[in-house]
């Protein structure tokens, strides 16, 4: 029988381990690959492409609030992510599944209910904590800004987390492995993207749909 793979992308030890054990109590047999930062769960996603599933943290090293997700979903179109995140108000869970996660689980959570959580998703369904009513993004602002961020593609989500993270192009050349060109090729589409004249006002774009993290 092939074992089922699944990523945990946090960079809290004894939170990994409390997915781990919520993964390992699901029938079957299971491959958990661990990551803890940003660039350790793309490397994990690129490496094990038949993986079922990712648990992704919001808030990690290498990446500002939904940058990561919208990186990861652009480039890995067919993996289900799902958040886990202390940051569990409605507003976060909305735009978290708006930017693409197939389900949303609070860090407060118990065992049980990120196992139900995690079955759920693999079943094709969309998860949500009991308390959140859904709706739709009620800044018309916001809700267009999140349908430009979608047409990002995986490398400009990646720069444009490293922008509102304050990084200079130099130095998101080096972390990226192109060149400073590539990256001010990559800044000018974003902010034709964005409709904004500056990286400043991109990353203030960026701050609008972030805000509503605490954590």
């Amino acid at each position: 029988m092939t074992a089922s793979t699944f990523i945990i992308a946090d960079d809290h030890p004894l939170f990994r381990g409390a997915l781990r054990q919520a993964v390992s109590s699901i029938e079957g047999e299971q491959t958990i690959i661990e990551a803890g930062d940003f660039e350790a769960a793309r490397k994990a996603a690129s490496t094990h492409s038949d993986a079922e599933l990712m648990l992704l943290d919001l808030s990690m090293p290498g990446v500002s609030g939904f940058s990561g997700l919208m990186a990861l979903r652009a480039e890995f179109a067919s993996l289900p992510i799902v958040i886990v995140s202390a940051s569990d108000d409605p507003t976060t869970i909305r735009r978290s599944l708006e930017l693409g996660a197939s389900g949303f689980i609070s860090k407060s959570s118990g065992i049980d209910d990120i196992r139900a959580a995690i079955q759920s998703v693999l079943d094709g369904d969309i998860w949500t904590p009991e308390f959140f009513q859904g709706g739709q993004e009620q800044d018309p602002d916001v809700a267009d800004l999140i349908n430009r961020l979608r047409t990002l593609t995986p490398q400009q989500s990646r720069v444009l987390g490293m922008l509102g993270e304050g990084l200079l192009n130099k130095q998101i050349a080096y972390e990226l492995g192109v060149s400073e060109a590539t990256i001010k090729a990559h800044v000018s589409a974003i902010l034709l993207k964005l409709k904004v004249d500056s990286r400043t006002q991109a990353v203030i774009q960026l701050g609008k749909i972030n805000m509503a993290m605490v954590a």
